[in-house]
This record gives C-alpha cells, structure tokens and sequence, in this order.
C-alpha cells in the first residue's frame, strides 16, 4: 500500500536552513502533528537545549507530547524549514525504520527551496534521507554524520547525527553537533 506524506512542508519564507528527514513515522507513534513527532525522538529536545538551554522547552511533560503552536513560533521566527525526501512510500514492515521504506515518490528539493530565497544550507538527520539529497544533487560521495559538502553553488548539505534514541550516541554529543551547523548559519 502506497503512503502519502500526511503533512505539507513547513516553509517559513525567510528560513535559511532546510531539514530533510525521510518519511514520518506510523501514525499510532504520533504526539503530534507536525515533524519528528515521535515523543521518544530527541530532535525537540536537542533544539530546546541548543536554544534555550532546557532539553523539556518544547516537552508538555504532563500529556507526554511536544508543544507543537511553540514550536512553529519558534520556527517561524528562527527561520527553520522542515520536510521530507519522500513524498509517497511502501512501508514494507510496520515500523519507523528508514531500511524498511521504500521511495515511491521523492521530494523535489529545489521547488522546495525556491519557495525560500535565504535558505542555504540543508540539514539530514539519517543515512537514507543524506543518500536521497546526495542522489539528487547527483554528488559523488554520502558525506558521514558531523560533516558537510557543497550540493551546488549556495548550497550545503550538513549530515547530523540521527536524533532516534536508537542511534548509537551520548544526547550531550549530538547536541553539539546540531550547535555546530546551527552556528556556521545563524552567525
């Protein structure tokens, strides 16, 4: 069965840096409805300890979910775009995993940045969402997680580490990852 991306991209015009994930997980692992909904996914956390110094900012503790309004707030504000490198997959197993999608229908990344004219830098938090931006930009090599690469002229591409918990890394380490690449664009 062939999934559409549930969500429209989240593009604020004057977003200087665009994360592309793969595809959204199954809608039962949902808090919220918007990006890295899954609640025991630490990219909201790691955004509120870079920005606030408070791993909870952006946590509602009480009903185990993310404060979804504060967040686009925060976005919209910050300049920071959100979507997806798939616009329609196969879920081959009932799960979140990237090694079990397969892409039926892939983003078109640059109508995507048209729409955003400061935007120059795009950030992956995963090895097949990094694989799809590198396929089509046709680049020759996958960059690894805490490095960049130039897709095209005023255009990086950073690959962060993965924000699931199942990512074999300290919370602290991939904090200052994110700092990193959020620091070289919001100078």
């Amino acid at each position: 069965m062939i999934e559409h991306h549930p969500l429209e991209p989240f593009l604020p015009s004057n977003a200087k840096v665009l994360f592309l994930g793969s595809f959204p997980p199954p809608k039962k692992r949902w808090c919220m409805d918007f990006f890295y909904p899954n609640f025991i996914n630490d990219h909201w956390r790691i955004e509120g300890q870079i920005w606030f110094g408070d791993k909870n900012h952006f946590v509602d503790t009480d009903h185990k979910c993310f404060k979804k309004d504060e967040i686009a707030a925060f976005l919209n504000e910050k300049g920071i775009a959100f979507f997806d490198t798939a616009t329609a997959v196969k879920r081959l197993k009932d799960n979140a995993s990237d090694a079990f999608l397969e892409i039926v229908e892939h983003t078109d990344i640059e109508a995507l940045l048209k729409q955003m004219p400061y935007c120059h830098t795009i950030a992956t938090t995963g090895e097949k969402a990094t694989a799809e931006v590198c396929a089509f930009y046709k680049t020759a090599s996958i960059p690894s997680p805490n490095s960049k690469i130039t897709l095209r002229e005023g255009l990086t591409l950073y690959r962060l580490p993965s924000s699931s918990r199942a990512y074999p890394l300290a919370f602290d380490k991939k904090v200052e990852a994110y700092r990193m690449m959020f620091e070289s664009i919001f100078v």
